[in-house]
């Protein structure tokens, strides 16, 4: 692995754009940044609250989910370790950024279309120009919310909780063909699926407690972050504790484990001209790091 950029505030979101640089979110500093080939980091905008995941929309803009905030711990080791709801925590929202000018638009906040934005975590567009996005929750002393995961137009016209209940889910993303969808959980380490039958729906029937069909959860102590697909259908989800990038076949077979040096390992996307480049986020370090990877990351909707 080959570090990109370093000091960044518990970086996720990496979006990799076509002149070679990649925006990502400092969930610490309330911003969005982005790190240049040669490794400089300027920065994109600044939301405040806890920006998370990312993705580029029609429009050429970036939607984010922003969780609100985290409080932080700063470990002996050195990492910088998210804990609880933030002191000033300012409520989960779907904000719209422009790259050019860093201006900030909020799409979608809490009550909206009668839905409860906790802590929104991860998106991903599908071909027909709505999102999909977790919603992770917030870890309060004694309470953890029940959470679930939602649709909507990128227009600011629909918002819809498609899933309930999911526990705690992270990472997103939609199969090659788009006929699946897949969430990450992080407590149980689960990695879930479902069958989309329309846009913005799926089928409630598919598993045996509802719409989730449980693919993949590996032993030992990992918990499951955000994930990436790869264009042959891989699911590549970022694993923390004995951390590294679980990459699961979508028959739910494990097809490899690549370690990270970094316990809180959160993200992958891919870059370069025939997406072969991972960047892979290193949150605890404030790292980007990249590396050669042997399959071709799935091209995205945008």
């Amino acid at each position: 692995m080959i570090p990109v950029a370093q000091g960044l505030r518990f970086p996720e979101g990496p979006v990799a754009l076509p002149d070679g640089s990649v925006v990502l979110v400092e969930i610490a500093a309330g911003r969005i940044s982005r790190v240049a080939p040669d490794g400089t980091v300027s920065i994109v905008a600044e939301p405040g609250g806890g920006p998370n995941g990312l993705a580029l929309g029609p429009d050429g803009k970036l939607y984010c989910c922003n969780n609100g905030g985290f409080e932080y711990l700063e470990h002996p080791s050195g990492l910088l370790i998210p804990h609880g709801q933030a002191r000033d925590y300012s409520g989960g929202r779907i904000e719209r950024i422009d790259l050019v000018t860093g201006a900030v638009e909020t799409v979608y906040r809490d009550g909206d279309f009668g839905c409860a934005l906790r802590g929104p975590n991860d998106i991903v567009f599908d071909t027909h120009g709505g999102f999909w996005f977790t919603d992770h929750g917030k870890t309060r002393e004694r309470e953890r919310d029940v959470t679930g995961i939602f649709y909507a137009k990128a227009d600011g016209s629909h918002l819809e909780e498609v899933i309930f209940p999911s526990e705690n889910p992270n990472g997103i993303g939609l199969s090659p063909d788009g006929k699946r969808l897949y969430a990450a959980e992080t407590y149980t380490c689960r990695l879930m699926a479902f069958d989309i039958t329309a846009p913005g729906k799926v089928d409630q029937t598919a598993g045996l407690g509802g719409a989730g069909i449980p693919l993949y959860r590996p032993a030992g102590y990992k918990f499951f972050d955000s994930l990436g697909v790869e264009e042959g259908g891989n699911i590549c989800v970022a694993t923390i504790g004995e951390s590294g990038i679980s990459v699961i076949s979508p028959a739910g077979d494990l097809v490899e484990f690549v370690p990270t040096p970094d316990p809180f390992t959160t993200n992958i996307c891919w870059g370069g001209a025939d997406r072969r480049t991972a960047y892979i986020t290193l949150s605890g370090t404030g790292q980007l790091v990249r590396m050669d990877w042997p399959r071709a990351g799935l091209a995205l909707a945008y």
